[in-house]
């Protein structure tokens, strides 16, 4: 399966060395850096879409080799593109320092794929990120800011010289990534703020953001994140429900359709639902199922198409 993507190059407002691969919810963006320092990637997508991933990244890179592929988080829609990139350039790949061994490793239960029922080719690092780093990307300077609260462990990256930041899934347009610390009982809701506030404090006049068109009205989208992290906060369920929904349509994207007999069970192999459910949620597996459903449909996202749910963009 294929996703549409946009190549963004805005001249009046991103560098002539970036540019953002626009690409969806299933997948990441992607920000390429060309320049006279090597090329480099920013996040790689879903392992679904790695084929297209790598065709994008070849046609964006007219020929020069990728030098250097970075992750601003190891969620699986941010990192699922790695193997095939490696296998293709031999990039030097660089992480988040806190999720290292666990690469090393590759314990598939302390990252989050086997947590959110996810799939991610293994890949190997050759180094690692951590907040007050800096770095060197389409001939400008980055400094690496932590950024906990959707993931403990995700970084962003500011150009002051520029007044760019590229934020992952710590900001976007309209909110934030799932607060995933707090269906397991951690703390998220107060790192999220932190986040928000140190985000406040850099005056970007850009964001490009790991979903969705990079975006001028930073004051704008942040009071919106503000105000959501607020309902959220004063009530972890409703931070639990939009998991649930997230991570349906997650499954629906890959898919597209899926037989509505199956989802009970492709829900229950997902740990982190039945953590949700357990402390927040409370309802049996087949009611939640449906409940979920219901959302969906209701929001447009999906559809009932006889015994199958089914994708609705």
């Amino acid at each position: 399966m294929t996703q549409p993507a946009h190549i963004r190059q805005m001249p009046a407002r991103l560098p002539a060395t970036m540019q953002v691969l626009e690409r969806g919810w299933l997948s990441s963006n992607n920000i390429l850096f060309g320049g006279s320092s090597p090329a480099a990637l920013i996040d790689s997508g879903y392992q679904t879409h790695a084929a297209q991933t790598l065709a994008l990244v070849q046609a964006g890179l007219q020929g020069r080799p990728l030098e250097r592929l970075i992750n601003t988080h190891l969620h699986s829609d941010h990192c699922g593109g790695n193997a095939v990139l490696q296998q293709a350039y031999r990039c030097r790949t660089t992480i988040p320092a806190s999720e290292a061994q666990k690469v090393a490793d590759w314990d598939e239960d302390a990252l989050s794929f086997a947590a959110t029922g996810q799939q991610c080719q293994r890949f190997s690092f050759d180094d690692t990120l951590s907040h007050g780093d800096t770095l060197t990307l389409g001939d400008m300077e980055w400094q690496v800011l932590g950024a906990p609260g959707h993931d403990p462990h995700a970084l962003i990256l500011f150009c002051a010289d520029e007044r760019i930041l590229i934020s992952a899934d710590a900001l976007w347009q309209n909110g934030f990534g799932v607060v995933f610390p707090e269906l397991a009982g951690e703390s998220g809701f107060a790192e999220v703020r932190a986040t928000l506030e140190l985000i406040a404090a850099l005056d970007a006049r850009l964001v490009i953001p790991g979903h969705g068109a990079p975006f001028a009205g930073v004051r704008q989208a942040l009071d919106s994140a503000f105000s959501r992290l607020d309902y959220l906060a004063a009530d972890p369920l409703r931070n639990a429900q939009n998991a649930v929904k997230v991570l349906l349509k997650f499954l629906l994207l890959e898919r597209q359709r899926i037989a509505l007999a199956e989802l009970p069970h492709l829900l229950a192999q997902m740990p982190i639902v039945l953590e949700a459910n357990r402390r927040f949620l409370r309802q049996p597996l087949p009611a939640l199922t449906q409940w979920a459903v219901a959302q969906l449909t209701k929001a447009g996202a999906a559809a009932v198409e006889g015994d199958l749910l089914v994708n609705r963009n």
